[in-house]
């Protein structure tokens, strides 16, 4: 096998085995799904350390198998529910902890990804450093991309982790060839058995978003929903959900004089929401559901048949770009339990559902009213100043308070309902605050729902501290001297605020074009094909000074900074994604050039890509800042840190520095 083809094929597999261990892990280990960035952190800390010990005497990379294997081995013999609920940060799941204790298992994890990974990126970095900088980084770029690419068709095709294992195990033996080692071999084959035992199991599939068991019982009457773990959805006709859960039947009490001719339910589901719409005599009903795997067991399982119902219009969709793309009015709009349990990507803290629930999310489901229409949502709020600031979001939206409805002895269930007009609703009772002071609405900067005031919580500042300790000791013993990286200072600051461009990318296209896994996998492929360009463009062309292309960054940033991502939902489609794309790549597309320029240079390729990469690790810690000062703010942070960038790195733009010109 050639150089090229083999660093290609290896960037393939490292980048694959990190999505895979971000998707899966969070499907066995409750909350990961929560805390994906996590897993993401891992990585980043392996692959930098993989990239130190390029050229360490003991190659590593044969035994990837092996760790790899004991990490799935471990997961899938110790699957664990975590209680994470509190007073800073809520957490819908159960409150039942199994399993290990956390305090075991988040540091195997940890520690668990960043090897395997490590061993992993070791082999990639033993041929990176065969090529002069730029080829290496261009090969690597070309096969991450593919990795991307290829994980995107096996969530498109919900594939199960099977599948995953079997293409992880395949590059393995490829790369490895004839000196594939007995104990790897024969662990890949273990790994993959597990993964077989797992898909195996009947009342398990896969969706884009999460492992889904659907236990039927009670003869076939009630089919009890879980995702990643966690009760999620029930199955059952009305009669069974009246007596169960009343109080989703509240938004056709409180009505007044109402024809139904369209509603609106988003969190569509099961189909559940959209059944109780047709027997209240809805004449047509637009379901919007994100998860596909949802709405399909509805269609197998659902009792009433809902989505069989000619007046039913499905769109899996997120809901926020489903309402900013539609031109239809409603006469009852419903948010009907749309509470994901998972994040919109590996290096963000949002959530699926995070811009529906902001004020201007609100302002916007109100714009789509037809007069005298009703807006309702219901939820297991779980704390009652969750529903406080939910009324308070709807009485600023509306302009009076809504209708409230609760049941005592729950975990905060309750109703709201709200209209323009007065007379369009008999309320049982008028929100009034139940905290002393409520937290106020989120907006689209700062969609944090779930986070009652701005600030870290004490378990994100724990775990925060506990990586940066962590990352220390693993780099000094797993590569060596810190000292090593010393020259490429620059060039970890680079890393870093490369990061927090790359995540304000994603929460800025879940905002525009919706939170769904097919738009997050548009935008980190489009991410590293802006780098791809850059690279190619840097080997090329004879770029300008290095001080010219620092100046057109900063211009970039300060540009993206002026234009609010909100401000652009105003815009059709086509001119939106233009403009999107434009403001969202320019910078990283800008950046990447300023690195090639760098990094054409540098004497040791793998030390600098590894000091780089620990930068990225260290800027997904830093992305825990949107939590204080929301997302726009990052670009602020990423300027910062580009002009850290340019301050430790001005030796090399010294006028005598040799620049880069076109290859012979």
């Amino acid at each position: 096998m050639s150089d090229r083809l083999r660093l290609v094929l290896a960037s393939f597999l490292m980048l694959f085995v990190e999505l895979a261990l971000i998707r899966w892990t969070g499907s066995n280990i409750v909350y990961l799904s929560y805390f994906s960035n996590f897993v993401l952190l891992g990585s980043f800390l392996g692959i930098g350390m993989g990239f130190l010990r390029a050229r360490a005497r003991v190659n590593l990379f044969p035994w990837a198998p092996v760790a790899l294997g004991l990490l799935v081995a471990f997961v899938l013999l110790f699957p664990v529910q975590i209680d994470r609920r509190g007073a800073e940060l809520i957490y819908f799941g159960s409150s039942r902890t199994t399993g290990l204790p956390t305090w075991v298992t988040l540091p195997v994890i940890f520690v668990a990804v960043a090897l395997v990974l490590m061993m992993i990126a070791e082999g990639v970095a033993r041929t990176f450093v065969k090529f002069e900088p730029l080829e290496a980084y261009r090969l690597d770029i070309g096969g991450s991309i593919l990795g991307i690419v290829g994980f995107s068709v096996l969530s498109f095709l919900h594939a199960p982790p099977v599948v995953w294992g079997v293409v992880a195990t395949l590059i393995f033996l490829v790369l490895y060839g004839r000196a594939t080692k007995v104990v790897s071999a024969l662990m890949l084959l273990v790994m993959c058995g597990l993964l077989t035992w797992e898909t195996l199991d009947p009342e398990s599939s896969w969706s884009p978003y999460y492992k889904v068991t659907a236990v039927t019982q009670q003869a076939g009457a009630v089919t009890f929903v879980a995702v990643n773990g966690i009760p999620h959805q029930v199955i059952q006709d009305s009669d069974r959900r009246r007596e169960r859960e009343p109080i989703y039947f509240a938004p056709y009490e409180r009505i007044v004089d109402n024809p139904l001719e369209r509603v609106l339910v988003v969190g569509a589901g099961n189909g559940s929401d959209v059944a109780l719409a047709l027997e209240n005599g809805a004449q047509h009903v637009d379901a919007v559901e994100i998860d596909p795997r949802l709405y399909q067991l509805g269609e197998e399982l659902h009792p009433s048949r809902p989505y069989d119902d000619p007046r039913v219009e499905v769109h899996i969709d997120d809901g926020r770009a489903f309402l900013e793309r539609t031109d239809a009015l409603y006469d009852l709009i419903i948010f009907a339990l749309p509470d994901s349990l998972t994040l919109v990507s590996g290096q963000s803290s949002l959530r699926l559902e995070s811009y529906l629930f902001t004020i201007d999310a609100l302002r916007e489901a109100r714009d789509h009213l037809r007069p005298g229409g009703t807006f309702a949502m219901y939820n297991y709020y779980r704390q009652d100043w969750l529903i406080d600031r939910l009324a308070s979001t709807l009485e600023e939206a509306f302009g009076r308070p809504p209708c409230i409805d609760t049941v005592e002895g729950t975990a905060g269930l309750a109703m709201l309902a709200d209209s323009l007009d007065p007379a369009a609703l008999e309320c049982a009772a008028v929100w009034s605050p139940r905290v002393a002071s409520v937290p106020p609405p989120v907006g689209d900067d700062y969609p944090f729902l779930y986070l009652r005031d701005r600030g870290l919580p004490s378990f994100y500042i724990l775990v925060i501290g506990l990586i940066l300790l962590a990352s220390v000791v693993f780099i000094r013993l797993a590569a060596g001297p810190l000292r090593q990286m010393a020259g490429y200072v620059d060039l970890f600051f680079m890393g870093t605020a490369f990061l927090l461009l790359e995540t304000k990318n994603v929460v800025q296209f879940a905002l525009l074009f919706g939170t769904t896994w097919f738009v997050n996998a548009l935008v980190f492929t489009g991410v590293l094909l802006s780098v791809y360009i850059a690279v190619e463009v840097a080997r090329r062309v004879r770029l300008p000074r290095p001080t010219l292309l620092y100046g057109a960054l900063l211009a970039a940033l300060v540009v993206a900074w002026v234009v609010p991502q909100n401000a652009l939902l105003g815009l059709p489609a086509v001119p939106r994604f233009v403009v999107a794309v434009v403001l969202a790549f320019t910078p990283i597309f800008l950046a990447n050039l300023v690195f090639a320029q760098r990094f054409a240079g540098v004497g040791a390729s793998a030390t600098a890509f590894g000091a780089n990469l620990l930068g990225a690790m260290v800027g997904g810690l830093l992305e825990y800042a949107s939590l204080l000062v929301g997302y726009r703010a990052l670009l602020i942070l990423a300027a910062v840190l580009y002009g850290l960038a340019f301050l430790f790195g001005r030796r090399y733009l010294a006028p005598g520095t040799p620049r880069l010109t076109r290859p012979a």
